[in-house]
């Protein structure tokens, strides 16, 4: 019986050690929503600048580096971090195709405390047109940087 006794008392103990853990670690992991949404912007059009300056890998450091990157547009899904880029500079292989990007912010949504939605429209100026289009965006924080996990868009 006092070993029935005993065990118990170490399984609470255990027990409120790993919630008193998992709670400070929510806490510490916490981001308000301002903080998120300014840090996720400042990503935002830190690449609509890289692009306006011709500068596709600079763009491309605002998408998480991996193959498990999401990319929905003209040519249809395509997945991979290198894919995405190898498809950008076949598309716009000058400043000229590239034009002048203008993006849009229109919500922003917090899906988890690590993961935000935004919707937003775009536009690029180039001599002789103006594409512009729609497109949705899922952000996550990943060691310290929010980074475009999926990137659908329509246009």
């Amino acid at each position: 019986m006092r070993n029935v006794a005993s065990i118990v008392v170490i399984l609470i103990f255990l027990l409120s050690s790993c919630k008193r853990s998992i709670q400070e670690v929510h806490i510490i992991e916490s981001i308000p929503f301002s903080t998120a949404k300014s840090d996720i912007e400042k990503v935002l059009f830190d690449q609509m600048n890289a692009w306006n300056k011709g500068d596709i890998d600079a763009f491309m450091e605002g998408y998480i580096k991996s193959e498990e990157l999401v990319f929905v547009g003209r040519s249809g899904l395509n997945k991979g971090w290198e894919q995405t880029l190898t498809n950008y500079k076949r598309s716009y292989p000058d400043l000229e195709t590239m034009g002048k990007l203008n993006f849009e912010v229109l919500e922003l949504d917090s899906l988890s405390n690590h993961i935000y939605r935004m919707i937003g429209t775009y536009e690029l100026e180039r001599k002789e047109d103006k594409p512009s289009g729609i497109f949705t965006l899922i952000w996550v924080y990943q060691n310290g940087q929010w980074l475009i996990s999926s990137d659908q868009t329509c246009g």
